[in-house]
């Protein structure tokens, strides 16, 4: 007998061996047995779930020669035909390589001829999304009223591709992802039937690879059974297949937490150099990590995790915050997505590894709020004493120096006196001590001073700030005096008189010298001659910066009442004579 995969060998033959589908079950069975059998059905869902296998099993259960019936015998004819898929009345046809409008005109002209064998003519048509606008359109009288002996099943993988026009004449069932513990015990009882021994992490592997698919799962199986022989073990995947295994992984992510960069770039660098493409590695990261997140929040089941709870290390749980592993998460996702424009995918991974070993000192500003308020709280109820040091630098340098220098005079003075024979004490009515060395009450007196300077508070009074140097300060009264007597001298017209006006010269923000005037006159008459000002100013007072004169505003006096009513009455103003006196500009 030719040799059949185990896919085929394997598809289920009645509605209790369906997996996953309890709901799609229990309602097709329930609807035949009460006799409410549809004229059109659509089953949809991902690939390998059993859509296909179902529409066979619901036309094994209508044309059964027991039926119609939700437990066929699969002995009879019928059944037996559909199962070798010749029967004249269960025509699948697959809508990829059938979407023309003219493929569905023949089915129009074949509904009208009864099943020649069967009880029901049943049409089964795949991929129904593939068939064009025109071809749905063509169907759609056909799907809403056929005969009482037609009935249609349509399989889909894209269910939003089908137009509403024809879900709304359908029974519609959703087909869900196969849970992995349903598919590891189907694998299991593969295994059993076919005399081969399989270790549970190497038939989780293979399940959880599967992604919820049924035949994915049993096409993989067949793949490692060829070169395992008797015995499948998750190592032998390993090696043959070039996969990373979770302990490769945790040991890399372990390594780069700790801090210890160059072992986890070595282990880094001995997975790719298996055979692991960057992309599929960068994937088992963000896999690992997710567990690792749906771990610390709690989460144990296998189904989530999708992996199992011994293979994720208890030191990392410890080592990462919930924010940090989201931090990383993020992270491996958007170099998912950089690395296609990257000159070098293999160096953005390994500095992704570089970088993780400051992940730990990663915190949110929810967290760094938290530690200042819990700070605070210590401070205030005494936990926590904060020591302010207030000694300068200077002061601590001159401190080292001078102990260095006292214990120079002390050695010094150790060797001139040498040591002599303690006589008994005289007593004389007024003796005084010998004094010190000099350098020795020197360093005492500053040792002492300096001393004293730490023992003080530090709000001393500001030393007087030093003199202005020559030529970038404002000139004194005097030297404005000078300057208005050198300015008589000269031969242009009214700028000595204009001198005779400065009553104050100051430097702005600026950095320039304002000539302050009590008329703008002298004001205008001093910018005019500004380098003949400024040449008289370098020489009495020696600055030679920029310079400008402005007439210095008075304040305004106060008009009698009596006079402001009248001049408002005329519509004038009060004005003084000291305002208009020596103006000449009026």
């Amino acid at each position: 007998m030719a040799y059949e995969v185990t896919a085929t060998r394997k598809r289920p033959q009645a509605f209790e061996k369906l997996v996953g589908q309890e709901f799609v079950v229990s309602t097709i069975e329930n609807a035949i047995e009460s006799g409410r059998i549809a004229h059109a059905y659509l089953f949809s869902g991902p690939r390998g779930v059993g859509k296909t296998s179902s529409a066979r099993l619901l036309a094994k259960a209508l044309n059964c020669k027991e039926g119609p019936t939700a437990h066929p015998c699969g002995v009879c004819e019928n059944c037996n035909e559909i199962t070798a898929g010749s029967s004249v009345d269960v025509i699948e046809i697959d809508g990829a390589s059938n979407t023309s409008v003219n493929d569905i005109r023949v089915i129009k002209d074949e509904v009208l001829f009864p099943p020649q064998a069967s009880r029901y003519k049943i049409y089964i048509i795949d991929e129904v999304h593939m068939l064009s606008n025109s071809a749905f359109n063509a169907l759609l009288k056909t799907i809403e009223e056929p005969p009482e002996y037609i009935i249609f099943i349509f399989a889909t993988t894209e269910l939003q591709k089908v137009p509403a026009t024809i879900r709304s004449r359908c029974q519609q069932f959703h087909f869900q992802l196969i849970p992995l513990h349903a598919i590891k015990g189907c694998l299991q009882e593969a295994c059993d039937e076919m005399g081969i021994v399989a270790d549970d992490d190497a038939l989780f592997w293979i399940a959880k690879e599967a992604t919820g698919s049924m035949r994915d799962a049993y096409t993989l199986f067949d793949q490692v059974a060829s070169f395992s022989g008797n015995r499948i073990t998750l190592e032998g995947i390993r090696d043959k297949l070039g996969i990373v295994g979770t302990s490769m992984i945790s040991k890399v992510l372990s390594e780069a937490i700790a801090g210890e960069r160059k072992e986890a770039l070595e282990s880094l660098a001995s997975i790719l150099s298996d055979g692991l493409s960057v992309e599929q590695c960068i994937k088992s990261f963000a896999d690992f990590f997710r567990a690792l997140l749906f771990f610390k929040e709690g989460v144990k089941d296998e189904e989530l995790l999708n992996m199992r709870a011994e293979d994720i290390p208890e030191s990392l749980v410890n080592a990462l915050t919930i924010a940090q592993i989201e931090a990383a998460l993020r992270t491996l996702l958007q170099l998912y997505r950089e690395i296609r424009y990257s000159i070098s995918p293999r160096f953005e991974l390994e500095l992704f590894i570089s970088r993780l070993s400051s992940l730990g000192n990663l915190r949110t500003p929810e967290e760094l709020v938290q530690e200042l308020s819990a700070l605070r709280s210590d401070i205030t109820e005494g936990r926590v004493t904060v020591v302010k040091e207030k000694v300068q630098n200077t002061i601590t340098i001159q401190k080292v120096a001078l102990e260095e220098k006292k214990t120079e005079i002390e050695t010094r003075t150790e060797k001139e006196e040498p040591a002599e024979p303690q006589a008994e004490p005289v007593k004389a009515p007024v003796e005084t001590a010998p004094e010190a060395p000099q350098e020795a009450k020197v360093a005492a007196a500053i040792y002492t001073d300096l001393d004293e300077e730490e023992a003080e508070d530090e709000s001393e009074e500001p030393e007087e700030e030093p003199e202005q140097p020559r030529g970038s300060r404002a000139p004194s009264k005097e030297e404005l005096k000078l300057l208005s007597d050198r300015l008589m001298d000269c031969d242009v017209f009214g700028l000595g008189n204009a001198a005779t006006e400065i009553n104050a010269a100051i430097i702005n923000e600026g950095g320039v010298l304002e000539l302050r005037t009590d008329t703008n006159y002298a004001a205008k008459q001093l910018r005019d001659n500004s380098q003949l000002v400024a040449s008289a100013l370098k020489d009495i007072c020696g600055y030679s910066g920029k310079l400008t004169a402005l007439m210095m505003e008075k304040p305004k006096r106060q008009a009698n009442p009596a006079l402001e009513r009248l001049a408002r009455d005329f519509r004038g103003s009060v004005v003084f004579e000291e305002e208009t006196k020596g103006d000449r500009s009026r």
